[in-house]
């Protein structure tokens, strides 16, 4: 038992850093057309589209939706780590 949760926290936390990752790329100039970066965005960009469709840009600049994504990942994985320690 404590295996799968060690598997399913592991997994949690190697998708934040890859959502956290990407988000830093967009600081770097033509970082996202690099074969990381399109490696990158095809990964973690059908999870944040959701997110990027409800929370619009902050004055059209500041995109604060892998924020937020990164907060429900935290409580996605959270959730089924008590769910398994509950059976």
């Amino acid at each position: 038992m404590q295996t799968v949760i060690t598997l399913i926290s592991t997994i949690g936390s190697i998708y934040m850093y890859l959502i956290i990752a990407y988000v830093l790329l967009s600081w770097l100039p033509n970082a996202r057309s690099s074969f990381i970066g399109e490696l990158l965005a095809k990964l973690v960009e059908p999870y944040l589209s959701p997110f990027r469709k409800i929370i619009p840009p902050i004055g059209g600049i500041i995109d604060i939706s892998p924020i937020v994504a990164l907060i429900a990942l935290q409580f996605v994985v959270e959730g089924i780590i008590a769910l398994i320690s509950y059976f």
